[in-house]
C-alpha cells in the first residue's frame, strides 16, 4: 500500500513538471522537500522497468569522444548527473530545479550561469519537461560554440511531429546530423549549432506533448 501511495504521488509530481512553467517547477520541491525525494525515487524504479535507460546511451556516445578530446558539456536536467559520475575526463555541468547531490547545481535551466559559447555539449536527457522548452532551447544555443552538438532524448511519444521539430530547430540555430528510432520508446536527437540566435528574433513555440498517465 505505501508503495502504491508513493507510486501515485510521484506520478502526480510528475505531470506537474511536465506542464508547469520552469521557473515554477522548483516551487513544486520546494513547499516540501520530501516531494523531491519521492520524485526521485518513483523516477529510479521507472528506469529499471525500461528496456534501455537513455542517459546510458548518451554516455555511451560522448565516452568515445572524450577519449580524443577534452570536452566542456552541459547537462539539462541532469536528475542525479550520471554523466558527471561517469565522464570523469570531461568537464560535465549538471543542471537541474534542485540539487540531487553537490555535483549538481540547483537552477532556472532557462537562465544558466555558463559564459556564451563556452560548450561542447548540451544534453537534454528526458528533461525537457517544462512549458518553457523554447526558452531551454535557446540557452542551450547562447552556451553551445558554434559547431557545438545538442544531443536530445525523450520519450518518442512525446512529439507531435518529430520532422516539424526537426524544422524548428533551424530557427533556434540548430541543424540536424542524425537521429535514432532504433528504440520504440526513445527518440534520440543530435544536432549541431551552426549559428547564434537572437533573442529578439521572432522564434517558433516548440513544445512536446506531456506524459500524462492513466487515471487509476
Amino acid at each position: 500500500m505505501v508503495d502504491k501511495l508513493k507510486g501515485a504521488r510521484f506520478r502526480l509530481i510528475n505531470e506537474k513538471l511536465y506542464i508547469s512553467e520552469s521557473a515554477k517547477s522548483g516551487d513544486i520541491f520546494a513547499e516540501n522537500y520530501s516531494s523531491f525525494e519521492v520524485y526521485h525515487d518513483g523516477y529510479r524504479k521507472q528506469v529499471n522497468k525500461w528496456p534501455i535507460n537513455p542517459v546510458d546511451v548518451i554516455f555511451k556516445d560522448l565516452s568515445h569522444r572524450v577519449q580524443n578530446e577534452k570536452l566542456n558539456i552541459a547537462d539539462f536536467g541532469c536528475g542525479d548527473a550520471i554523466l558527471a559520475q561517469k565522464l570523469v575526463t570531461a568537464t560535465v555541468h549538471s543542471f537541474d530545479i534542485v540539487a540531487a547531490n553537490d555535483r549538481v547545481t540547483a537552477c532556472d535551466m532557462r537562465n544558466t550561469n555558463l559564459l556564451t559559447n563556452s560548450v561542447d555539449v548540451a544534453v537534454f536527457c528526458l528533461s525537457l519537461m517544462s512549458s518553457c522548452v523554447s526558452d531551454c532551447i535557446i540557452e542551450a544555443n547562447r552556451v553551445l560554440k558554434n559547431g557545438g552538438i545538442m544531443k536530445i532524448a525523450d520519450v518518442e511519444s512525446r512529439f507531435e511531429c518529430v520532422d516539424q521539430f526537426i524544422n524548428d530547430m533551424t530557427s533556434f540555430g540548430f541543424k540536424l546530423i542524425s537521429k535514432d528510432y532504433s528504440c520504440n520508446i526513445f527518440l534520440f536527437l543530435d544536432f549541431r549549432k551552426f549559428s547564434s540566435i537572437s533573442v529578439s528574433k521572432k522564434l517558433p513555440n516548440v513544445s512536446l506533448k506531456p506524459c500524462m498517465y492513466k487515471k487509476r
